[in-house]
Formats: structure tokens, sequence, C-alpha cells
């Protein structure tokens, strides 16, 4: 077992590459401990394989963040890359000290931050039970990453901290994520393009924006996702539930989505398939997108905190296929106000009770 240098009950800024070093070079399934009890100041940590073995993160103590604008380039506290058959788990917590760096954002004199925890390159992936809190931007991404197992990991930001998304994957196949707790200032769980096979199962999510798949298609560029399933999940307070997002004038595909057993707690938008993505608000009008199908919303209930609980606005030129929409009841939580469903350009099909009332074309 290798340690991180003796650090003591208060922060002390460390070297890790050396530690590591000797921990991926061991070929006994070695794990490398950040004890408890103690934090430990780091800063762009870059750690690199392959390794000779598969190996162990134990992190029981604190890994902080300086408390500074630390950097001026594209940056990430804590990188693992190309690490196959890694374990990252313990009791310990990685604290980004985000705040000072949401301020810099919104005075708009930061304009990068650096991601809290990043995998790439990573097959055979498994962190669980780890806390991660206040990051400046992303709280944790897996980027080119195969075999993933998230579980029980807990992810703390205001519910106002810009972009601090819960975890963000790219590039990657066959990522399970499980029992986790996820309140952020943006989406819990991001799927963007070249991601395949993803299953979301018993988390919960709130404050943020959801569990979002894109967004897609961005300066009309060529994007695939398929095989994403969201079940047994649970959001309160965040702007969406469960959503699709792409630009005008992407390309490509997204389809083969099923999100079921899922409960909304005042949810602004529930469900939200959105082909006019656009953040800046002023997007002119194109032709393209990028094509979705099959997408399938069952047993989903609870309390939308907008009358407008649906959407499902689809592009003219490539209109959605194949929506599903099977026992969905969304009351709203203004008493006087009735939900409403607005649909655009887009065909499906509904199954058992359905509240508000969906119409797609062709029905």
């Amino acid at each position: 077992m290798s340690n991180l240098p003796d650090g003591s009950s208060t922060q002390q800024r460390v070297g890790a590459e050396p530690t590591w070093n000797a921990t991926c070079s061991d070929s006994s399934s070695p794990t490398m401990l950040i004890p408890g009890g103690r934090t430990f100041l780091l800063s762009e940590i870059r750690l690199r394989g392959p390794c000779s073995s598969p190996i162990t993160v134990q992190l029981d103590g604190g890994i902080v963040a300086p408390n500074a604008i630390w950097t001026t380039t594209a940056a990430n506290l804590l990188t693992f890359y190309s690490v196959g058959n890694l374990t990252v788990e313990g009791s310990g917590q990685i604290d980004g000290n985000g705040a000072i760096w949401w301020a810099c954002f919104k005075q708009k004199k930061c304009s990068v931050r650096p991601i809290l925890l990043s995998f790439s390159s990573c097959n055979n992936l498994l962190v669980r039970n780890i806390h991660l809190k206040d990051s400046p931007d992303k709280h944790m991404t897996l980027h080119r990453c195969s075999q993933v197992n998230v579980y029980n990991v807990s992810v703390t930001a205001p519910g106002d901290s810009p972009n601090t998304d819960g975890i963000s994957m790219s590039i990657s196949d066959h990522v399970y994520i499980s029992s986790c707790s996820i309140q952020s200032g943006d989406d819990c769980v991001s799927i963007l393009s070249g991601t395949t096979d993803v299953n979301i199962t018993d988390n919960t999510c709130g404050p943020g924006h959801g569990i979002s798949v894109g967004s897609l298609g961005c300066d009309g560029s060529t994007s695939l996702v398929e095989r994403i399933t969201v079940s047994n999940c649970s959001f309160s307070r965040t702007m969406t539930g469960v959503r699709i997002k792409s630009w005008q004038g992407g390309k490509g595909s997204a389809n083969g989505f099923l999100f079921e057993n899922l409960k909304m707690n005042e949810v602004q938008h529930p469900i939200d398939i959105d082909q006019f993505y656009c953040p800046p608000g002023n997007c002119q009008p194109q032709d393209g997108a990028v094509a979705i199908s099959d997408a399938r919303f069952i047993n989903i209930q609870g309390i939308s905190s907008d009358p407008e609980a649906i959407k499902i606005m689809c592009s003219k030129s490539v209109q959605c296929r194949g929506i599903y929409l099977d026992n969905v009841n969304l009351s709203c939580s203004r008493h006087t106000a009735q939900t409403r469903a607005t649909i655009l350009n887009a065909y499906g099909t509904i199954a058992g009770m359905v509240k508000p009332e969906v119409r797609f074309l062709g029905t």
C-alpha cells in the first residue's frame, strides 16, 4: 500500500505523482491511500497509465483545491488518464473551492474554469462512495471510457453555481450510474455525443437542470447517442426532469431511449425534447437537425412547477419519430393551473393514461 506523504489535520500541499508512479509500477494490485483525518491541497494533478496491474485509490481523507484562481487555461484538478482496471473509492471528499470561480465567471473575468475529477481513456472503471463538492465547473467527466460503474457518489454544489454538472460523459460506452445523489447548478448527468449503452438508475437529482442528453449538433456537427436508460430516479426542484437537447443545423441521430419509473417534485418541465436548443436566445432558423427517434416515457409521475409539463419541440425538416408515452401523470403545483403539453413536428403513440393530454402528428 502506498500513502500520500503524511499530512496533518490541516491542509497540506503535496505532490502525488511520486506516490502514483510507485503504485502504477507495482504488479501486485496495489492500493494508493489518501488517509482519513487529513486534507491534502492539490492543483492540476495528472495520473497516467497504463499500469502494471489493477489499482485501487482509497480516498478516505480530503483533497481540496486552492482557494484562489489557480489557472487561466483549461485544466482538471485531478485527472486519471489511460488507467485500466481502476477503482476509486472511500469515504473522503474532493472539494473544488468553487465559490471564487463562480464569482469570477459571473463577473466575466474567467472564461475557463477547472473540472474537479476527470477520467480519460479509463476502461473497467469503478468509482464508489466518494463525495464531490463545489467544483469550479463540472464535477466528474468521463471521456473515451468503457465499462464504467459509478455507485453511491454524492455531488453537492449550490443550485445557482454555473455549469457545475454532476457527471458528464462523452465518447463513452457501457456506463452504469446508480444510487448517486447529485445537487448542482447544471445537469445532474449529461450524456454527450459518441456515447452509447448508458444505464442511470436509483439516483436522486436536484437542485439542477435534470438528466440531459446533449446538447448535440452544435455548429453543424454530427452527433450519435444510442441506447440510454434512465429508471427509478427522483427529481426535486430541477429545471427539467429528463431532456434531449440539440441545436438547429446539426446532423446524426439520437435513438433508443427508455425513461421509466421517474418521480417529479416541483420540476419545471418534467419531459423535454428540444431540437431548438439555443442558450444565447438569438439563433437564426436552420434546416437540419440531429434525428431523435425511439424515445419511450413510461410511468412518470409527480408535480411540475410550470403548467407546461411536457415539451416536445422538433424540427420541421427532421421530425421526431417513435415517441411513446405510457402512464404519465403530471400535475401543476399551482393548484389553479392545469398542466399542458406543447408538441411540434413529432410522431408518436399514447398508451394508458397520459396527463396532460398529448397529440402527436397523425393522431
